[in-house]
């Protein structure tokens, strides 16, 4: 595995597509990538629940995607796709420690 590649998940990629992109991504993709993110950085979330969480962040940070995010209004309902997606899949494990 090349260190670092476009597709790979790294917190400082997520933090700097978070911070330069929020206002456009908007509230919904920000609140679900930061449940995720944080569901991630919990201790009681087991591995395969990670690795969904991986994924669909790691779609969110990917440059490229099914729908460009620089589209208006379109540009980032895949990527809140995929992120409801993985809310769904490891919902149990985004606790109200997780929301805070």
């Amino acid at each position: 595995m090349h260190e670092n590649t476009q597709t790979e998940f790294t917190e400082s990629r997520f933090w700097d597509k978070l911070t330069k992109h929020a206002r456009r991504a908007g509230v919904a993709v920000v609140e679900k990538a930061l449940q995720l993110f944080y569901a991630l950085q919990a201790p009681r979330t087991p591995t395969w629940a990670k690795t969904t969480i991986i994924g669909a962040l790691a779609y969110f940070i990917w440059p490229v995607d099914a729908i460009p995010d620089f589209i208006p209004v379109a540009g980032y309902t895949d990527d809140l796709t995929a992120l409801i997606m993985a809310l769904g899949t490891v919902a149990m494990y985004v606790t109200d420690d997780v929301k805070r």
